[in-house]
C-alpha cells in the first residue's frame, strides 16, 4: 500500500490516533486556480485536504476537534508551496480586535495625547476590554500584498498581533498571524476617531497560516517578532511574548460573546506590545514582516491609501 501511494503522489498524514506537531492549515489556490485547504509539511509543501472533503477553513474549525479530525485522515496528495499561491485565511468570519491587553500598548496609547491619557489608562485596569470592529473579511490582506497608510495620517503604524480564530460556539479553534494597522495621529486627535485610524482600506493582514491543536499554555510560549525595512536597511525591529497579554484567551472571547452571536465564527485580534519609537511613522514602499514562532510568518509592503 505505502508503494502505492508513493507512485500516486500521496503522503500518509500521521498514524492513526497521534497529532503531529505543529499543524498548520491554510488556503490556497492551485495550479489549476481551484481555491483548496492545505496542511503544511515541512515548510516546502503542503498536503491538499480536497480528497479527504475539506473544502474550507471555517468547516473544519466549527466541526470541533480539528487537529484530530486531521491526524485521522488517510493519504493525501503532496503539492511543493512553490507551485501555488497562499491566500488569507479569514473565508467568511468578522475580524474584531482587542487594544490596551500589553502594558507597553497602553503606554503608547497614552502618549498619543493628553486627552486619551486617563481613557486608556482606565481600560487597562478595568474588568471591561476594549473591543472594537476591524474588518469584513473581503478585506483582509493577504500576505504578500500590500497594507495600506492613510493619506490624510501624519503617523502611522503596524501592530503585530496573535489572531485568535473562534468558531460559533465560542471555541477557540486556531491562531494566527496578524497586522492590526494604525493611525496613531487620528486616534490620538479624538478618542472618536478610533474608527478612522483603525478601519480603512488595507489596514488588517491575516496569513497565512492557521495553527490547531495549541492550547493556550502552549501559545504563551510563542514569540511575536517585528522587522521593517526602507530601501534595503532595518528600520525597525522588536519581539515580545505572548505570555506578555495581560488578559487571558477565555476571557476576551466571553466579551466578544456577551450579547453578540457570530454565524460563521470570528477572528479576534489580541492587541500589541510591539510599537515603534514615536519619531516612526511608516512610509510607502517599506516592508513589513511579523512572525509568530508557533504559526509562521506575515510579510506585506506598504502603499498609501
Amino acid at each position: 500500500m505505502a508503494g502505492l501511494a508513493k507512485g500516486l503522489g500521496l503522503t500518509p498524514l500521521a498514524q492513526a490516533h497521534t497529532i503531529p506537531p505543529r499543524m498548520r492549515i491554510c488556503r490556497f489556490l492551485s495550479a489549476d486556480d481551484q481555491v483548496r485547504i492545505g496542511l503544511a509539511k515541512g515548510d516546502d509543501a503542503l498536503l491538499d485536504l480536497s480528497p479527504a472533503g475539506i473544502e474550507s477553513i471555517t468547516a473544519l474549525l466549527e466541526g470541533g476537534d480539528a487537529a484530530q479530525r486531521l491526524a485521522n485522515l488517510g493519504e493525501l496528495p503532496e503539492t511543493p508551496l512553490a507551485d501555488v499561491t497562499l491566500l488569507n485565511p479569514i473565508e467568511v468570519q468578522e475580524v474584531w480586535a482587542a487594544g490596551v491587553t500589553y502594558l507597553r500598548s497602553k503606554d503608547a496609547r497614552m502618549e498619543e495625547s493628553d486627552f486619551s491619557a486617563t481613557a486608556y489608562d482606565r481600560v487597562y485596569d478595568a474588568a471591561r476590554p476594549e473591543l472594537f470592529f476591524k474588518s469584513l473579511p473581503e478585506k483582509v490582506v493577504a500576505s504578500g500584498e500590500p497594507v495600506g497608510i492613510r493619506t490624510d495620517a501624519k503617523w502611522s503604524v503596524p501592530e503585530p498581533e496573535l489572531v485568535l480564530l473562534i468558531n460559533s460556539r465560542g471555541d477557540i479553534a486556531g491562531y494566527a498571524v496578524g497586522n492590526d494597522m494604525s493611525s496613531r495621529d487620528i486616534e490620538g486627535e479624538n478618542l472618536l476617531y478610533l474608527p478612522q485610524a483603525k478601519v480603512y482600506h488595507r489596514s488588517c493582514a491575516v496569513g497565512s497560516w492557521v495553527r490547531v491543536g495549541a492550547t493556550e499554555a502552549e501559545a504563551r510560549e510563542w514569540e511575536i517578532s517585528i522587522q521593517i525595512r526602507r530601501n534595503g536597511k532595518t528600520v525597525f525591529e522588536g519581539s515580545v511574548g505572548v505570555n506578555q497579554i495581560k488578559r487571558g484567551f477565555d476571557e476576551l472571547r466571553d466579551f466578544m460573546f456577551q450579547s453578540q452571536v457570530f454565524p460563521f465564527g470570528c477572528a479576534l485580534l489580541t492587541g500589541t506590545g510591539l510599537v515603534p519609537d514615536d519619531d516612526f511613522t511608516l512610509e510607502e514602499e517599506d516592508t513589513i514582516r511579523i512572525e509568530i514562532s508557533g504559526i509562521g510568518s506575515l510579510h506585506n509592503p506598504v502603499v498609501r491609501v
